[in-house]
């Protein structure tokens, strides 16, 4: 903590998934104060979320794979002096004059407290996580139809089920960890439906043998999903969704090898819900706000670039997680813990910590984590083809009610070649969820009249991280630019 109010911390930490919590203690046992923000209400982030103590689940680890290592970080902290900010949303980051940084955030629940916090730091760092990319398709607006994390946060942090008979479909490897945790709360999957496959990975066998606890991972879903006898069907997607007040049926079609769905191939499967998602998305607004290089992943998303400490190219902020790329709760961990270091060598004048033999392992641990990551990201990677899923009546942007019939004129009749121009001429992304849910969407259609024919969505620079009220920016001091 600082020794006086007015005193900025050495860190703020922005997130407290498995990233911010090893960034924070570290920091914090290196002798930095230390401020963690986090929107929630409880420390785990995405992956170890866990139910609200008012439920008194016996046996929340029951939920999570690696349960001891949260609980190792957990206690970490409770005995570290960190200030651990719950409900704090924050929105954006700004540097001041005097070279330290402000963390603007909302307070409460649902960013709706009345007394919003500036927090002053000599250094951030970022560890804002990922969320769930998702690609329309003909009714995937009908209520039943849920995120594949979605349905594992309701089970871990409400305890309840998205339906008795779930479908779980798209791309990616949280697919069999969603599968793995329904079958074994209790719930029927009829299949498991895999847009690509998992031959890609053979491409990368290096990747696969320096990480052999990825393949015993897979073994336990796996396993899980053979006890259960469910099918696990690859190179197919959902393709419609079929129900009037909510899910009742879903459609599975072959797919070709550019995501295609292959006419006459088409089967109905009956279900009351399904789980879908095609990989994760690098939260990265606050970086892109204060331009942060950015690069694209090999998956179609943008991440941050880092050097070998975590460093991002605007001096004094650090990032780590999937901010830096999608690559599951331990290399975050890692990621957080060299970031901690290097903030601490930093502030401290110890360059000495970085060439540590703690570093160097880290390091190595974290280049053989991130090649694997790399390895999922190309083997997962959505194809070109599946615009075809989508009929001219297809909700694209769900906020904005924008069709793929609206998107396709702007391309075809007006000239629109990216998302940013789609937007403005059809409202697309522009709705509560500021393009969350639908901005990869827009940006393939934007580019299926290009000879490119498919192109990520743009890191936009925005000045609001999430939805602030008028009043609170109205009350900022006069010195503060959020843009």
């Amino acid at each position: 903590m600082p020794s006086s109010p007015s005193e900025p911390y050495d860190l703020a930490v922005i997130g407290a998934g498995p990233a911010g919590l090893a960034g924070a203690v570290t920091a914090r046992e290196l002798g930095l104060s230390v401020a963690l923000l986090d929107s929630a209400g409880q420390t785990g982030g995405q992956y170890f979320r866990h139910p609200d103590p008012a439920l008194r689940a016996a046996r929340p680890q029951a939920l999570h794979h690696d349960w001891s290592a949260f609980a190792e970080l957990r206690r970490r902290l409770e005995a570290s002096g960190v200030a651990h900010l719950a409900h704090h949303h924050v929105w954006t980051v700004t540097r001041q004059g005097d070279g330290l940084w402000d963390v603007h955030a909302l307070t409460g629940a649902d960013g709706d407290g009345k007394h919003p916090v500036r927090l002053r730091a000599r250094t951030v760092l970022l560890a804002t996580g990922a969320c769930e990319r998702q690609l329309p398709f003909p009714g995937w607006t009908l209520p039943g139809v849920i995120g594949a994390g979605g349905a594992q946060a309701m089970l871990k942090s409400g305890l309840v089920l998205p339906g008795q008979r779930v479908v779980v479909a798209g791309s990616g490897p949280l697919l069999l960890a969603a599968a793995s945790s329904l079958v074994t709360a209790g719930a029927q999957v009829p299949a498991v439906v895999e847009a690509s496959g998992y031959l890609g990975y053979a491409r990368h066998p290096r990747a696969l043998a320096v990480n052999p606890h990825k393949a015993v991972e897979a073994a336990v879903h796996g396993a899980a999903l053979l006890r259960h006898r469910v099918p696990l069907r690859t190179g197919s997607a959902v393709t419609q969704v079929h129900g009037t007040d909510r899910v009742e049926a879903v459609t599975v079609s072959r797919l070709d090898r550019s995501w295609r769905p292959v006419p006459g191939t088409g089967r109905r499967i009956a279900c009351d819900a399904l789980a879908v998602g095609h990989g994760l998305t690098p939260q990265i607004e606050l970086a892109t706000g204060l331009g942060c290089t950015t690069r694209r992943t090999l998956d179609g998303t943008h991440a941050l670039v880092l050097d070998d400490l975590q460093e991002t190219s605007v001096p004094g902020l650090w990032a780590a997680g999937e901010t830096g790329g999608t690559g599951g709760w331990k290399l975050a961990r890692v990621e957080g813990e060299l970031a901690g270091i290097a903030v601490a060598a930093r502030l401290r004048a110890l360059p000495a910590l970085t060439t540590s033999r703690r570093v160097r392992d880290l390091a190595r641990r974290r280049d053989r984590m991130r090649a694997f990551a790399d390895a999922m990201a190309a083997a997962h990677a959505p194809g070109p083809g599946w615009t075809a899923w989508l009929d001219d009546d297809t909700d694209v942007c769900r906020c904005e009610e924008v069709t793929a019939g609206r998107i396709r004129e702007a391309v075809t009749d007006f000239g629109a070649r990216d998302a940013r121009t789609v937007k403005l001429l059809t409202r697309a992304g522009m709705g509560w969820c500021q393009g969350r849910m639908c901005t990869a969407a827009v940006a393939c259609l934007a580019a299926s009249g290009t000879a490119e024919g498919t192109v990520p969505p743009s890191p936009e620079r925005r000045p609001l991280a999430v939805p602030v009220p008028l009043g609170v920016l109205a009350e900022l001091p006069a010195e503060t630019d959020p843009s």
